[in-house]
């Protein structure tokens, strides 16, 4: 065997070593979903001699970064070792010390990491301060899979809340009968209502229309049962008050429902809510309540996320804004046909085929079992 072929081959070992690690710190990280919000999910794994010696990942109220457990697992294994993290080790003083210093300290001689840190406080400098203390660093390593896991927190970074729309429809893009009847209102069946609440799970804000409300009188929290760091905010797009205060949603208000309207709305209305615990953000605007203000207010809460669940007409003002980050569909075996049924996105629509909004299949995921 040549030289550069046994080269060759040594590396792509090496390199199929560092994306098991790598997808094992994934799989850590991923344990805090929900509990790490507006930071981001990381997860660490500390490897001596091909064996791990250290593990952990990042929980808000835990506090300590996922480095800091992991190293502190290891102990003095730690010294000559490899550290795998999802994201870009930080170097700032936050909530914490810079997790950059800890592992120069504990003598790590290696790092993989798949994506630098969005935060601007960090972007690069933490990789940056590591190779000046001589620890070798392999970055981008299935950076695909670490972006799409913190894609939330990268928008978050940039200034903005990730929208998430979810439909649910016949295969004909229905979402409602004409003649919709109190019993008859589900079009999905139960594993696809169960992944709904996963996705609720995943998402620090939901946000509906009025029309939603009252038509189906929901409670729309999250009924995963997993653990989750802050309740999730419901949000309702009511610019006339029309959500009525004995209904299901404002009677379980407990400071996690905000209902935005509009400046012509009644006070005595918004009088009425908030005497059973409703929070009203009354915006200066007319007619329509618009999102883009909406979702500035869930920024400045430190709102990172928001799962969009309403009907044909804010579902199509929303989407024509290009305020969409992602769409999660899901179809029935089912046709409806006529034109009386109420399609998913409403309004006017896309005049041309060139101006339609492109989508990019990521994934086609399994509803649970």
């Amino acid at each position: 065997m040549s030289a550069s072929v046994e080269s060759r081959d040594l590396l792509n070992r090496r390199l199929a070593e560092d994306r098991g690690f790598l997808r094992r710190a994934l799989e850590l990280a991923l344990r805090g979903e929900a509990l790490t919000s507006p930071n981001p999910m990381v997860g660490a794994v500390v490897v001596k001699d091909e064996r791990v010696v250290g593990e952990g990942f990042y929980t808000w109220d835990g506090l300590r970064h996922a480095e800091v457990i992991a190293l502190e697992q290891a102990g003095d294994a730690a010294r000559g070792a490899t550290l795998y993290v999802n994201l870009e080790p930080c170097c700032h003083q936050g909530r914490t010390p810079p997790c950059a210093d800890a592992v120069i300290r504990a003598g790590i001689t290696r790092v993989v990491t798949g994506m630098p840190d969005p935060n601007p406080l960090v972007s690069g400098g933490g990789l940056a301060r590591l190779r000046a203390a001589g620890i070798e660093v392999q970055d981008g390593v299935l950076a695909e899979d670490c972006r799409e896991l913190n894609a939330q927190f990268a928008r978050y970074m940039a200034g903005g809340v990730f929208v998430t729309l979810k439909g649910a429809m016949t295969l004909d893009g229905c979402i409602a009968a004409p003649e919709q009847k109190p019993d008859d209102r589900r079009i999905t069946g139960q594993e696809a209502q169960a992944y709904v609440q996963l996705l609720r799970h995943r998402h620090d804000a939901l946000i509906t229309g009025a029309g939603t409300v009252l038509a189906d009188d929901p409670i729309l929290n999250d009924r995963s049962g997993l653990p989750r760091r802050r309740p999730l905010l419901r949000v309702v797009m009511d610019s006339g008050l029309r959500l009525p205060p004995g209904g299901r949603l404002a009677q379980s208000a407990r400071g996690d429902l905000l209902v935005v309207c509009v400046h012509e709305a009644s006070p005595a209305r918004q009088q009425a809510l908030e005497a059973r615990g409703v929070e009203v953000l009354r915006l200066s605007t007319s007619g329509r309540t618009p999102l883009d203000p909406v979702l500035a207010a869930l920024h400045r809460r430190e709102i990172t996320s928001a799962l969009l669940e309403a009907g044909s007409a804010l579902n199509a003002t929303v989407l024509e804004s290009g305020l969409v980050d992602k769409v999660v569909l899901f179809y029935a075996p089912k046709i409806l046909g006529g034109q009386d049924a109420l399609p998913l996105f409403g309004g006017r629509g896309f005049r041309t085929l060139c101006q339609a909004r492109p989508v990019r299949i990521t994934e086609q995921p399994s509803p649970p079992a």
